[in-house]
């Protein structure tokens, strides 16, 4: 029996019913739906159909009957045929690698979105979907927390991947817009852990320096602080420098401080999202358990290693117990609690911004830089710089329905 292929084309208003109308033509005829695809854009439809029906007295009656029911219900339709060939080659490419770009900003101009876009279409990679991620913003009433973020699911063999990132990058750096470049495999859509830095990542302060202020070595301390996060001196000396320098404070400061950290913009929206999806969650902090242990109480976080201060006779003495948590410490937890939580690594998410999380954002499935140093930004594989710690679900795309439901 002789087949033919079309695509049907459907644009104008949307309305209840129009799917249903179409597809019960489709259906009289016998037709066979090989693909099906819609989008909807302020209530203006764009859908399609892509059938295979017997050639002769059917494919002339139903293309008729079609564009009835299209006139009958409001809408446009426009048919095109398909030949067996075009149809087997986009059989052919669906196996190609799929990967996933989500951009993010306050706002996403135009320029941002084409600059986005023309580096794609110089790689010769197709784009299957665009998805709004983010409410609608109100051109009248002035948003407290602006932000918007789409995500791009784009096909195709990439034989570049570092030179493909290096041009978001500098896109991200010229027109101040965050772009996530990830591949979309089992892993991607199957994230189960999430692991923290905590100062100037969960928390808006370097927690050791606001000791040190307190203990009147604050400048020495931040400039020590700061030379670290830069990647300019090996992070277990600073930490044993600027220990030394906060002997003799008194442990009676450490309830006020912990007490007053400044939680980062959307922290609490991101872990209370991540605990409703049964996300497992974590801090790994070349910081304090003191304050560690507090934000596991305020924030509902599963797990805390950090490292803990040497306290005798109520003043700190300069020293620490245990074991150093430097960078290489950090990776190893990730992998320790990924292990004990029967996660694969590529499951796991870590998030931070100095030199010293560079080692478990590279081990963790994805590694996002968030407000990172740029040596920090240069080397992960994503960053987050234009919005607050709840951008993280956008790269795990979510959208704000699948987030405001749970608030």
């Amino acid at each position: 029996m002789a087949t033919e292929i079309f695509l049907l084309n459907i644009s104008g208003q949307d309305k209840p019913g129009l799917t249903s109308g179409l597809t019960n033509v489709l259906a009289q005829y016998g037709a066979k739906v090989l693909d099906i695809g819609q989008a909807n854009i302020h209530d203006t439809l764009s859908l399609g159909f892509l059938f295979e029906i017997e050639s002769g007295d059917k494919s002339a009656a139903v293309l008729k009957d079609l564009l009835f029911k299209a006139y009958e219900l409001g809408v446009k339709a426009k048919f095109k045929p398909i030949t067996s060939e075009d149809y087997e080659k986009w059989v052919s490419n669906q196996g190609k690698d799929r990967y996933i770009i989500t951009i993010l900003g306050e706002k996403l101009t135009a320029e941002q979105i084409s600059k986005v876009t023309e580096v794609i279409s110089e790689k010769n990679l197709n784009i299957d979907a665009i998805k709004r991620l983010t409410g609608r913003l109100s051109l009248i009433k002035k948003e407290e927390y602006p932000r918007a973020s789409i995500e791009l699911s784009i096909r195709g063999k990439i034989d570049n991947k570092s030179e493909l990132t290096a041009k978001f990058m500098q896109i991200s750096h010229d027109l101040s817009v965050d772009i996530s470049f990830q591949e979309d495999n089992i892993y991607r859509r199957n994230r189960r852990l999430v692991c923290f830095d905590m100062d100037s990542t969960l928390i808006q302060a370097e927690v050791i320096d606001k000791l040190a202020e307190l203990a009147g070595v604050g400048d020495e301390v931040k400039a020590i602080t700061e030379s670290a996060m830069n990647g300019e001196i090996d992070f277990s000396e600073s930490f044993i420098r600027r220990m030394k320098l906060l002997k003799g404070l008194s442990e009676d400061v450490l309830q006020d401080v912990a007490i007053n950290l400044p939680i980062t913009k959307g922290a609490r929206r991101l872990i209370d999202t991540l605990k409703k999806y049964g996300f497992k969650t974590a801090i790994l902090s070349g910081g304090f358990t003191y304050f560690g242990n507090y934000l596991q109480k305020e924030l509902g976080i599963d797990y805390v290693y950090a490292n803990q201060l040497e306290i005798i006779d109520g003043k700190l003495t300069g020293n620490y117990i245990g074991e150093i948590v430097d960078g290489e410490k950090k990776a190893e937890y990730l992998k320790e609690i990924a292990k004990r939580e029967g996660i694969h690594i590529n499951q796991t998410i870590a998030v931070g911004d100095g030199a010293n999380d560079l080692p478990m954002l590279n081990l963790a499935g994805l590694g996002i830089a968030f407000h990172a140093k740029p040596k920090v930004k240069n080397n992960a594989q994503s960053a987050i710089s234009s919005i607050g710690l709840d951008g993280v679900l956008y790269l795990l795309g979510y959208h704000d329905r699948h987030i405001d439901l749970i608030e």
